[in-house]
């Protein structure tokens, strides 16, 4: 019988107990189950989550919009200089400009067949670095898997698949577009956080009864593992010493009678139990279904439950109408074109490019929510946030023309020190349209994970075989 089903967990230096009712428990670390071998202590839990915006940023159009999309200088971010630096998309994120990498230079390359369409090419491109089966905009797919799901095919169980999750509208027109198993072989992302929930914690037909609830709140952290515990202190290859420190963690538990379930607190479960999938498609709800998908998604993730997630936020060409300051804006895709139109001719849209930034905003303002909730959750290195890196990225770079030159990279978190931070740097040379292929940029976040090449040493050759290896080492720490 393996760890796994002993109900033993081991994430980084600690073993965890997974007992009742998806309960999980950090334990003190135990001398007993200690690599014997100096340096052999296994790596902490690393992740990697990449959130999706459609129809590029509002970046600048060949100089003909001025940019208020990327910070206004190069170099170290700070909070302040952040707060000073005017009213650009990615200042939202001021509060925690010590943690971003906020990267320009890169260029989603289009190899071998053109999908037949900006957007098609740059879903099926964004996280796989691969090329499309055939010019057929609707129906093309990439010939590759995505790096969600390298994550997980190296770093877990067999048959163990990526989160991946998605909100607002759905469209018989390029609708999921990021996670791929395989070659042709697209996800379904979910787009009902509820059952996103279920399914990852187990809850069998909906909300436990009251009395069940109530039953649940009066019960201890220990009464959920008391199974698991009765095993572990049994063992008879346990110390004295780790005897010891498991009684006295069992007796600080009790005392602080803290919530340390697999579970939301009730005032978030609440809600969540109440999405209905229209719901959960629907334009004004898009902000709300975000935040409850993010609020899963750092759930999942403080459990152990996977290495990768994706949030796909809008169908592949967003068609949202997002609400801001209390004003339903045009269709975001139609926005980006700046004419009322989903091709190249239409009346104009009044302040096309200055909605477009306010989109971007709100996009920086759901990321910072992310970043919120992942920082919610403490581990013994610091937060949940510093563990892995998390991604606000996009499938093209700007409105018009919808290009694939200079996408858009937000990274918040370390990855346990293998990403700098702190800092906006152009890995190519923006000055002279010179750009990086992104496949470097996924190797990069698939080796800060965990992830390996065929010789075993850090991942440095994700996406299409024609391109250009190699790890991006300038965001690396």
């Amino acid at each position: 019988m393996n760890d796994r089903n002993r109900g033993i967990r081991l994430i980084g230096r600690r073993i965890f107990l997974r007992g009742a009712a998806g309960v999980v428990v950090g334990l003190p670390l135990l001398e007993t189950f200690a690599p014997r071998s100096a340096g052999a202590a296994a790596p902490s839990f690393r992740y990697a989550v990449f959130m999706r915006q459609a129809n590029g940023v509002q970046q600048g159009r060949y100089q003909m919009e001025p940019d208020r999309f990327w910070p206004t200088k190069l170099g170290a971010l700070t909070a302040d200089g952040m707060k000073a630096d005017g009213d650009q998309a990615v200042n939202v994120l001021a509060d925690y400009a010590a943690k971003l990498l906020v990267v320009r230079g890169c260029q989603y390359n289009s190899v071998k067949v053109d999908a037949g369409c900006g957007h098609s090419q740059g879903g099926l491109l964004c996280l796989t670095a691969s090329h499309a089966d055939g010019k057929n905009i609707e129906k093309a797919l990439a010939v590759g898997e995505s790096i969600d799901n390298r994550i997980v095919r190296e770093l877990q169980q067999p048959g163990d698949e990526p989160l991946t999750l998605r909100s607002g509208v759905r469209s018989s027109y390029l609708d999921d577009v990021l996670s791929y198993r395989g070659p042709r072989d697209r996800r379904t992302a979910e787009g009902n956080p509820y059952n996103a929930y279920k399914a990852l914690f187990g809850i069998p037909g909906g909300m436990a009864s009251s009395e069940q609830q109530n039953a649940l709140k009066r019960k201890s952290v220990n009464d959920f593992i008391r199974n698991e515990m009765s095993s572990l202190l049994s063992n008879s290859k346990l110390s004295k010493q780790d005897r010891y420190r498991l009684e006295q963690h069992q007796q600080a538990i009790r005392d602080l009678e803290v919530t340390m379930s697999c579970s939301l607190p009730g005032d978030m479960l609440g809600p969540l139990s109440k999405v209905t999938n229209q719901q959960s498609t629907s334009d004004d709800a898009v902000v709300t279904i975000t935040h409850m998908q993010m609020d899963v998604i750092a759930l999942a993730l403080s459990c152990g439950k996977t290495h990768a997630v994706t949030l796909q936020i809008g169908n592949g060409n967003d068609q949202t109408q997002y609400t801001i300051d209390g004003t339903k804006y045009e269709r975001f895709h139609h926005i980006s074109h700046r004419i009322n139109s989903d091709g190249d001719t239409g009346s104009a849209i009044a302040n096309a490019d200055m909605k477009h930034h306010q989109i971007d905003k709100l996009f920086a303002g759901m990321f910072k929510y992310l970043l919120d909730r992942l920082s919610a959750y403490t581990t013994p290195t610091g937060t949940l946030l510093d563990d892995g890196a998390s991604i606000w990225l996009n499938d093209l770079s700007n409105g018009p023309p919808h290009s694939t030159d200079n996408v858009p990279y937000v990274i918040a978190g370390g990855c346990g020190g293998f990403l700098k931070q702190g800092v906006y740097l152009d890995v190519g040379d923006a000055t002279k349209n010179k750009w990086v292929p992104h496949n470097r940029f996924l190797s990069t976040i698939g080796a800060a994970v965990g992830c390996k090449n065929a010789a075993g040493t850090p991942l440095d050759d994700f996406g299409d075989p024609s391109l250009a290896k190699g790890l991006l080492t300038t965001i690396m720490a």
